[in-house]
């Protein structure tokens, strides 16, 4: 086990994230466009929303690819299936308090259980599991941090 073969295995791993929420996203199986939001909490301006929103995201895919090494070291070993059981726990994570609690609570765009119906245009809170955007949405959220935290065990194994 390695820092940069983890690192590298969150940049792939982020890569692979991001795809396959985009696409889901773009084929209508979710309306939630994660580094959009992000963006969006910097900027008003919807297409430097998007690239702010990429950057933070790979940002933090990296981040959090350091969490998951720092959880092999301590457990003494790695490989994709302890990864995607890490995987599992940070996608229901994200979806249960990352997106839905904290991301209205600090998103200056964003509604929240408490906004007015008069108050400027806000994004729309991702609500419980993230179904404001779409019944599909908590699930393919949950496989693809599965899927990303496989790639980052496996990268961190080793050969």
């Amino acid at each position: 086990m390695n820092i940069g073969a983890a690192l590298l295995g969150g940049f792939i791993g982020t890569l692979v994230l991001t795809t396959a929420l985009t696409a889901a996203s773009e084929l209508r199986v979710t309306r939630m466009d994660l580094p959009f939001l992000l963006g969006t909490a910097w900027t008003q301006d919807r297409t430097l929303a998007r690239v702010l929103g990429y950057a933070f995201h790979f940002v933090a895919g990296l981040i959090f690819a350091l969490g998951y090494y720092a959880a092999f070291v301590g457990l003494g070993r790695a490989g994709w299936l302890l990864g995607m059981a890490i995987g599992l726990v940070h996608g229901l994570f994200a979806g249960t308090t990352l997106v839905n609690v904290l991301l209205p609570a600090v998103h200056p765009r964003m509604g929240t259980p408490y906004s007015a119906a008069n108050d400027t245009p806000l994004l729309e809170p991702p609500g419980f599991l993230l179904l404001n955007y779409g019944r599909a949405t908590p699930v393919v959220t949950v496989l693809a941090h599965v899927v990303y935290g496989g790639i980052i065990g496996a990268a961190s194994k080793g050969p």
